[in-house]
């Protein structure tokens, strides 16, 4: 089963939960993978030390026009979506924005006249990290500079497989990166806030989802703190509670160190556990 974890913006505690409930997980010795797909700031092995297994780097295709076959002739810039080719006819100049490239291939079928080739250029890297026997991290990590995180976030995805739990650590909002990690999906896991802010990117995230036909839940981070106005809204659409996670000094203490709050909260463990097994007894697959 695929579980991701996500949020409408950023700072709810998204990798709150996904890590710890990682934890959680890897004491009932689930096989288990944790997939860090934040990679334009990926955080997950700030809680876990392991030993590196691989790292492989992500590649892309990007065009390379030969001057001296091109007849400048604009087909190529017309049929690029992303407006990655300059063209400037009377200077007879052409140029490939590699940065907005997105290595579709149109240009290519474009060009009649053999003009266009292609090189590969790196744009992420995915690394893997044995937490234990059954357990590993995979961090999807994305050059600076490269315009989309989407390429290294559906290699991060693949390589992580499909056996056992996987968890995944979306990107915070609900853009096309948040969208390709929770296609790959059987259950997400929305974390928000009881804030204004909170509930303004809930209902972008639910209306998302909806639109996808994912089924999901909501954990309320920071609970204590802001108004009720969240609740109201998850009674009046119906969206199931699945957990609330204190407003909390200790558990801010113990994120900002870069350890997990759950190792010492045992009542939370079984929260963390028991929210897990009403997502994986409905959605899950018993082989697992």
């Amino acid at each position: 089963m695929k579980i991701a974890i996500a949020s409408g913006k950023g700072g709810t505690g998204k990798t709150l939960v996904a890590t710890n409930l990682f934890y959680v997980l890897q004491k009932q010795n689930y096989k288990l993978t944790l997939v860090d797909c934040d990679a334009e700031e990926p955080n997950d092995l700030i809680f876990y030390k392991g030993n590196k297994i691989k790292s492989n780097l992500v590649v892309q295709k990007v065009p390379v026009i030969d001057i001296t076959k091109c007849k400048f002739c604009g087909r190529c810039r017309e049929y690029c979506n992303y407006n990655a080719i300059i063209l400037l006819q009377n200077a007879r100049i052409i140029n490939v924005v590699e940065d907005l490239c997105h290595g579709c291939g149109a240009c290519m079928v474009a060009c009649k006249f053999g003009a266009i080739s292609e090189k590969e250029i790196v744009i992420g890297e995915v690394t893997q990290i044995e937490i234990s026997e059954n357990a590993s991290i995979f961090e999807a990590k994305m050059e600076v500079g490269v315009n989309s995180p989407v390429p290294t976030i559906k290699a991060a995805i693949k390589e992580a497989g499909n056996e056992g739990i996987i968890i995944l650590d979306s990107p915070p909002g609900s853009s096309c990166p948040f969208v390709q990690t929770v296609a790959a999906a059987d259950y997400v896991i929305l974390v928000t806030e009881p804030t204004p802010f909170g509930l303004s990117d809930l209902k972008q995230t639910v209306d998302a989802l909806n639109s996808m036909k994912k089924p999901f839940g909501v954990v309320i981070n920071k609970a204590g703190l802001g108004d009720n106005e969240i609740y109201d809204f998850l009674n009046e659409k119906h969206i199931p509670l699945l957990m609330e996670i204190p407003f909390n000094k200790d558990i801010a203490h113990y994120y900002s160190n870069g350890d997990l709050f759950i190792k010492n909260n045992s009542k939370m463990e079984k929260d963390f556990f028991y929210m897990f097994n009403l997502i994986f007894d409905k959605y899950g697959n018993s082989n697992n």
